[in-house]
């Protein structure tokens, strides 16, 4: 099957929710995501209006999707940019202008066709555009009870920073930072 990866539209804000609870129901979720499928229903349609928008455009943040043929939208990634002197989700202030990948998902049916890794290299291509400033490295937190996606990160060439973030969600644990470095 041949896909097509794109930055999300704005108006596709119902199909972003529809993609973002198939990816909440997934059984891996609570490792992978801070947010839970009760959480998610309980946001009003503006807030889903508001987040799509907010990654359709700009150079804050980008979110690719992965769509079929016929238009089935089947995975996706966003990627957040973090300014020096900002503090990331985990309260850390930002050092060195980055970029952060979160919320990444692909429909179970879809895996293991390649897909993940052209989601990721929409994303990480993205960020190495930026230029003002260029961003230094992409990182993305990973579970330490999720050792498929760590082989995955690894495969790709994230390597792990030692930078660890405890996790007060359902899951518990921790999550590992891993980073991929632009090449000199």
């Amino acid at each position: 099957m041949d896909y097509l990866i794109r930055p999300v539209r704005a108006d596709e804000w119902l199909r972003m929710k529809e993609l973002r609870l198939v990816a909440l129901a997934d059984p891996v979720a609570p490792v992978a995501f801070l947010e839970t499928t009760e959480q998610a229903l309980a946001r009003p349609d503006s807030f889903w209006q508001e987040r799509t928008a907010g990654v359709s455009h700009g150079t804050s943040a980008r979110q690719f999707v992965a769509e079929t043929l016929d238009g089935e939208l089947v995975g996706t990634v966003v990627v957040l940019v973090e300014a020096v002197g900002e503090r990331d989700i985990f309260g850390t202030e930002i050092t060195a202008p980055q970029a952060h990948l979160v919320g990444v998902f692909v429909r179970a049916e879809h895996r293991g066709v390649g897909l993940t890794e052209r989601l990721f290299e929409a994303a990480v291509d993205w960020a190495w555009t930026l230029e003002a400033p260029p961003v230094e490295r992409v990182r993305l937190y990973v579970h330490q009870d999720n050792p498929r996606a760590q082989g995955f990160y690894r495969k790709i060439g994230f390597v792990a920073t030692g930078l660890v973030a405890p996790l007060d969600n359902k899951a518990g644990g921790v999550d590992l930072e891993m980073e991929l470095v632009r090449a000199a």
